[in-house]
């Protein structure tokens, strides 16, 4: 019953904040559920027996001539996208406290229950253990986003909340029809079913396979967001909120990759590897365009979205060549991508809100009267340039490793893509932190003690999890290895030489 308690948690505050008679009252019921979701998600990870495969798991039965159930589970990856998401939710919340009642937004009350609702859905995604399930959650999170993207933000935020989802939309529907297929399928076998632990026990024909992956991938790619259906990310990054890009990027584009392993890896895995050489060539098209696009822009909010897609090619990639370390890393990066951009998308909210402008060409000499703000900021640009010693360079060097085993030219284009991550990260951090200041245009105060406070659990994951990532793969390799089994891959589980561990070097 605990992940039942863990989705109803948000869902129930979701409801009670939209009803309360204040403002200020909305905000303390709001956080007061989302820390209360938090302790919950942890009790769940201090009972996780890592390496014991699907686990906490409730099934019953909903609609059993169709073979539908409410079922629910957790296992490794699904794990660190639960607390990736219990961990993130009250820090948005909190940078969200004043901004949300501002002229031209919708208010704390709607922000803080949309938010809490997004939770509970997205919580929903990451234990749902029934394909149907799952995909009836998986459209319900468009609900609050279209709603947190179109109320709150900037001018224009109207239209693109709907292009946001328009493609949601268009990719749900396509999957479906693969939904479908699992139910066509199974009931040939002699039951109809949408579990996927009965699912992932079928001899699906290879032709069967191809059309349900075909229908399951393009529906991943375009939340992820992958080239070419990416172009929803950068209009919705400009004109959200920070907080909301931060709900959107880190935690519900995340389902896209998450769906890749869970369902296209797991259910359709012959598949997989038959459209393993597309797929790679997608995820290096993405990582090396995202970079490129990203270095000429100016407004900062779309800078890092697109950034994101190049992040997104890196998980991609390391999904699809079908080793350990590459499956170790993109799951790893799945954790990394979502501190490190939470920390860009946040520091870049504090700072539009004190200069009044998201123009990159108009903000300069920031760390001169700013020194906590700019050293935050760029913290999180050198986390995104996959700095050694923080969380995301283990995460980057496991996938382009990965990747030179499967081709040298992947892992060549890989690396290129990390010399232009620099680039973006240190020539945006110059452009606005550096220089004598623009004229007539007041000093930029630093960040407040509260301001600070939010932004500091992030630095301090980065900083933990580069120096010893060791608690977050060892819950990540077997679930990678029981992934690469079931796919037909028997790789030992990636090791970290040099770091102590259990007493031993690794």
């Amino acid at each position: 019953m605990i992940l039942t308690i863990l989705i109803l948690l948000p869902l129930v505050g979701a409801l009670v904040t939209a009803f309360v008679p204040s403002a200020s009252l909305a905000r303390q019921v709001g956080m007061a559920f989302s820390l209360v979701t938090l302790g919950v998600g942890v009790a769940v990870a201090i009972g996780f027996d890592r390496g014991d495969g699907m686990q906490m798991t409730e099934t019953y039965s909903w609609i059993d001539a169709l073979g539908i159930h409410y079922a629910l589970g957790v296992d490794g990856l699904g794990l660190l996208m639960v607390l990736l998401t219990v961990g993130l939710v009250p820090l948005v919340l909190a940078a969200s406290w004043r901004e949300s009642d501002e002229e031209g937004n919708g208010g704390s009350r709607a922000f803080f229950a949309w938010t809490l609702a997004l939770e509970a859905l997205s919580l929903a995604v990451f234990t749902a253990t029934d394909v149907l399930f799952f995909y009836l959650v998986f459209e319900a999170t468009l609900i609050p986003a279209y709603f947190l993207v179109g109320g709150f933000g900037r001018e224009g935020r109207g239209r693109a909340a709907t292009k946001f989802l328009i493609y949601q939309l268009a990719g749900g529907l396509v999957m479906l029809a693969s939904v479908i297929g699992f139910y066509v399928v199974s009931a040939d076998h002699g039951k109809p079913t949408f579990l996927i632990s009965e699912l992932a026990a079928l001899d699906i024909d290879p032709t069967a396979q191809k059309w349900i992956f075909v229908g399951l991938f393009i529906a991943f790619a375009v939340k992820a967001p992958m080239f070419p259906v990416h172009t929803w990310l950068a209009d919705t990054t400009e004109k959200a909120t920070p907080p909301t890009s931060v709900l959107l990027v880190t935690i519900l584009d995340k389902i896209g990759t998450f769906g890749m392993l869970r369902f296209c890896l797991g259910l359709v895995p012959d598949a997989s590897q038959w459209a393993t050489p597309v797929v790679v060539v997608l995820a290096l098209i993405s990582i090396i365009y995202g970079a490129w696009v990203a270095i000429g822009q100016d407004d900062i909010l779309r800078l890092i979205g697109l950034t994101s897609v190049s992040h997104f090619g890196f998980i991609v990639l390391g999904i699809f060549v079908f080793n350990s370390t590459g499956g170790a890393g993109a799951i790893l990066y799945m954790v990394n991508h979502g501190l490190a951009t939470a920390l860009m998308f946040l520091v870049a909210g504090f700072l539009i809100h004190r200069t009044g402008t998201a123009s990159i060409r108009e903000m300069s000499g920031v760390e001169r009267t700013a020194p906590v703000l700019a050293g935050m900021f760029l913290v999180g640009g050198l986390a995104a340039a996959g700095l050694p010693g923080l969380a995301p360079f283990v995460s980057e060097l496991m996938v382009i490793i990965s990747a030179f085993q499967f081709a040298w030219w992947a892992g060549a284009v890989a690396v290129l893509a990390i010399v232009m991550a620099a680039v973006y990260a240190l020539w945006m951090y110059q452009r606005i932190m550096t220089g004598p200041g623009h004229e007539g245009r007041p000093a930029v105060p630093d960040l407040r003690r509260g301001e600070a406070g939010i932004l500091a659990p992030l630095v301090l994951a980065l900083l933990l999890f580069g120096f010893f990532p060791m608690p977050l793969l060892d819950v990540i390799n077997p679930n990678v290895s029981d992934t690469l089994i079931h796919v037909g891959v028997e790789e030992p589980a990636p090791t970290l030489t040099g770091v102590t561990h259990e007493g031993g070097q690794q």
